[in-house]
């Protein structure tokens, strides 16, 4: 067992003192597994688990970082659509220098906090949890226009529980979490509510930084997590006219639906759906109009493309679903003059009447109300995963939307 560092001395432990071992899918940095994933998964989507660098262990706790940190027992912990591209060997290298190995996934969590209380995650390792100064009072961990601390003081370098070193995450028995991060689970909503709240944040924050104006036309490309969490939050928080959204499955055009969307087709009729909608002309691939803002909850190149030709010229076109190395003709993008906008996590919102309330409070606020624990489908027990990442992976054709692990 390693010597106990000076931050488990803080808390009383002495060398020689027995701590329980946390079980967890830990991802460690190998290229070669990396590469293996990549390839096993464009072969066969949802095989990439076995061959990649993700590892289920029994490891030492994380030790406590500094005051104001505390121990999180995991309960329930989703799987992103982020935490796949990683195991499956499809993010991006941008972020190399902004994680640090080995990590365990898992930044959609609810669980039990030192007193037992149950919590929440706000998973983005802001500007407290690092020891420093917040950018303004009552902000958000994921707010501030400078992203130095993610790699700076006292934890190494990580964007969010999940993918830091010093943290642990989600996909283990125990984590650790700083007091800006936590956040009570209201009484009234069941843990499958409650691991609703992360990814309903990004919905969320995609619907303000797509800037709607009353009786916008909006199309939405994708009805997964992050779509249909995006479709509930532009009808509760926004002034939006028709939506439109893009569905390959039958649960998915249904949930679409009663989330608030006023049409609902397969993909390839997108375009004619906000043509008819917007009375634009076709002009080969592009519409000469189109919707007033289109939120992309895919990020693919394909539909990245048809997100910037079915916008209006000079609208808005948001990124939700995560990107990574695609390619995209920008062409259009520079000739309509359009907003290409990216919408990362949360932070802090303006509402239309110009006061502010923390994204991850109105996430809480539309689980509860548009009834999203219906989107977690199917849990299962850590030992399992490679079923539930399959599973994940292959969500809608198997006609689910979110999977989930269970350590109750």
């Amino acid at each position: 067992m390693e010597p106990l560092g000076p931050a488990a001395r803080r808390q009383g432990l002495q060398a020689g003192d027995t701590v329980a071992a946390v079980k967890a899918l830990e991802f460690q940095r190998n290229e070669t597994r990396y590469v293996a994933a990549a390839v096993a998964s464009r072969l066969r989507p949802g095989s990439g688990a076995r061959p990649s660098p993700l590892k289920m262990v029994e490891r030492r706790p994380p030790e406590i970082p500094d005051e104001g940190w505390q121990r999180i027992q995991t309960l329930l912990t989703g799987i992103c659509g982020s935490d796949l591209a990683t195991v499956e060997g499809r993010s991006a290298r941008y972020f190399g220098p902004w994680v640090s190995f080995p990590f365990v996934l898992g930044h959609e969590v609810v669980g039990l906090d030192e007193k037992g209380n149950r919590v929440v995650i706000e998973p983005v390792l802001g500007h407290e949890a690092r020891g420093f100064e917040p950018p303004f009072e009552g902000a958000a961990p994921g707010d501030g226009d400078d992203y130095r601390h993610i790699v700076c003081g006292h934890i190494k370098p990580g964007i969010q529980i999940g993918y830091c070193a010093s943290t642990g995450g989600g996909w283990s028995t125990e984590f650790v979490a700083h007091k800006s991060q936590i956040r009570k689970v209201p009484k009234r909503l069941s843990d499958e509510a409650a691991v609703m709240i992360e990814p309903t944040a990004v919905g969320v924050h995609g619907a303000f930084k797509a800037q709607v104006k009353e009786g916008d036309t909006v199309a939405v490309i994708g009805a997964g997590t992050m779509g249909l969490a995006a479709v509930a939050a532009l009808r509760a928080y926004t002034a939006a006219g028709e939506i439109i959204v893009a569905a390959k499955y039958p649960e998915q055009k249904e949930l679409a639906a009663d989330l608030g969307a006023n049409t609902v087709v397969d993909p390839g009729e997108m375009m004619r759906a906000v043509r008819r909608s917007t009375n634009s002309f076709a002009i080969g691939d592009d519409l000469s109009g189109g919707a007033d803002v289109t939120i992309d909850a895919v990020g693919s190149g394909a539909t990245i493309d048809q997100a910037i030709g079915i916008t209006r010229p000079r609208g808005r076109v948001v990124l939700v679903g995560m990107p990574g190395t695609e390619s995209v003709d920008l062409t259009a993008l520079w000739h309509r003059e359009t907003e290409l906008v990216g919408a990362y996590t949360y932070g802090t919102e303006t509402l239309g009447d110009g006061s502010t309330e923390r994204t991850f409070k109105l996430a809480t606020d539309l689980v509860g109300k548009a009834k999203l624990d219906r989107l977690v489908s199917q849990t299962y027990p850590l030992e399992r995963y490679d079923e539930a990442l399959d599973h994940a992976v292959n969500a809608g054709r198997r006609g689910a939307i979110k999977i989930c692990f269970d350590l109750r």
